[in-house]
């Protein structure tokens, strides 16, 4: 079964609509990159590098230093699909992805985007 397109696109591609989505809203980058990071695990520098050098969303999650175990209480609808009930592991971690960013467009509180976990410094 061949995989979905968005594992080959380049998360460079992807990234400047999720800041644009949390600015229309009057959120910022910055937290787009903090939930980024409390997903991944990347920090500020790796982050940078990634939309550097055209990271594609398969080899972004594939070498993501650490996944938050907390990643399986993202909950909901994306594009009227419930994420937790995806079964392909790698369209669930987009689909957290897109979940959390939704979530800081539409002002939630940090602390519940990152399911009362601890916060990371970007």
């Amino acid at each position: 079964m061949a995989g979905h397109r968005i594992f080959t696109t380049s998360f460079a591609s992807v990234y400047p609509h999720y800041v644009a989505k949390a600015e229309r809203k009057g959120h910022t980058k910055a937290e787009v990159d903090h939930v980024i990071s409390w997903l991944t695990g990347y920090d500020a520098a790796a982050l940078e590098r990634i939309l550097a050098d055209g990271t594609d969303f398969e080899t972004f999650f594939g070498q993501a230093p650490a996944m938050n175990p907390n990643a399986s209480l993202i909950t909901g609808r994306i594009c009227g699909i419930r994420v937790e009930e995806i079964e392909d592991p790698l369209m669930k971690q987009v689909r957290q992805l897109d979940k959390i960013v939704d979530e800081v467009a539409a002002g939630k509180k940090m602390t519940s985007i990152l399911r009362g976990g601890d916060t990371v410094s970007s």
